[in-house]
This record gives C-alpha cells, sequence and structure tokens, in this order.
C-alpha cells in the first residue's frame, strides 16, 4: 500500500487542527508548516503572539518565496512518507499548493476545514492557546486571503469538511476522510 499525504487548509478557526489530530490518532504522521515559525520565534527571543507570528511568516516568505513552508518542509515530508500516511497541518499559500502537488502528484490529497466567520470567531476567542479578539480574527483572515494567497488551495481541495457543529461531528466527517486517503 502507498502513503499518502493529508494536507489540511482553512481559514483559523475552522478547525485543521482537529482534524490533523485525528488523523494523527489514526497513524499518520504530523507535519506541522507552523513549526518553521515558532522555531523563528524562539531563535529571535520574541514573545508568541499574533502580531509576532504574522511577522515572522511574512518575513520566512519574503525571504524564501511564497512556497517557503512547503519548502522548507519538503524533507520532513518525503521522510515521514517512506514509513507512514502522512497529515500536513497548515497548509496556505497557492505557491506551497502548486511545490506539493508538483512534488507528490496524486499522493497528495488537499482537505479544506471550513467554517462561516461568526463560528470561527467565537471558537478563536476561547481557545485556551493564543485566543483571538474579533478584531485580530478580521486581520488574520484579510492577510491570510490577500497576502498569503489562501483562497486557491481551499478552491483546488480534493474533500472539503464543513465544521459549523460539533467536535463529534467533525469527527464523523473525518471518518469518512480516512476512506478517501487510503
Amino acid at each position: 500500500m502507498t502513503n499518502r499525504i493529508a494536507a489540511i487548509v482553512g481559514m483559523p478557526g475552522a478547525g485543521k487542527s482537529e482534524v490533523a489530530s485525528f488523523l494523527v490518532d489514526r497513524g499518520f504522521s504530523y507535519i506541522h508548516f507552523g513549526d518553521v515559525t515558532q522555531a523563528e520565534l524562539k531563535r529571535r527571543g520574541l514573545a508568541v503572539n499574533e502580531g509576532n507570528e504574522r511577522t515572522v511568516r511574512e518575513q520566512i516568505r519574503a525571504e524564501h518565496g511564497m512556497a517557503a513552508y512547503a519548502v522548507l518542509n519538503l524533507p520532513r515530508i518525503q521522510e515521514a512518507l517512506g514509513r507512514h500516511n502522512v497529515v500536513v497541518d497548515g497548509l496556505y499559500s497557492w505557491e506551497e499548493y502548486l511545490v506539493l502537488k508538483g512534488r507528490f502528484g496524486d499522493l497528495l490529497i488537499v482537505v479544506a476545514v471550513t467554517a462561516s466567520p461568526a463560528t470561527r470567531q467565537t471558537r478563536l476567542a476561547t481557545r485556551p492557546v493564543r485566543p483571538l479578539c474579533a478584531t485580530e480574527v478580521i486581520a488574520r483572515d484579510r492577510a491570510e486571503i490577500e497576502r498569503l494567497n489562501k483562497g486557491g488551495p481551499i478552491a483546488m481541495a480534493d474533500i472539503t469538511l464543513v465544521n459549523e457543529g460539533t467536535l463529534d461531528a467533525l469527527r464523523a466527517q473525518a471518518d469518512s476522510l480516512l476512506e478517501a486517503i487510503q
């Protein structure tokens, strides 16, 4: 059996990490694109907050191009793919999509996790780690759409999960996702 890559894409608060966690619990190796940002924050001695994260993300892309996170994580993905199915948490840009699709072809399945802006704002305001106020959510949404070309990977997703309900409902959708991936 050939291992596959499930690349998760969606706006903040849609449930990407929940789907990724579900797949990890079913044996997938986990690659979080955001680890690159976190490592750079730590290297620079910067606090983990929305402003610093956005600045670092934009600087990494300015230095390495819009496909930066895919390119910087290719060795990790390739190595993990040799052992297990892989879930990539945090596909953002169209350029990242093109790099992954070009490298992995049909082994890549893009999974969009969607939720309405109101649902996402409520979730992001109450999450225990890095909660965001409505103004921060709107600013991040605009930045991801306007500066990171996030709409393309969402539009080109092979599978779309609509997450307007409970966590159990999302997990039920993710369970059906397993059949498409394997």
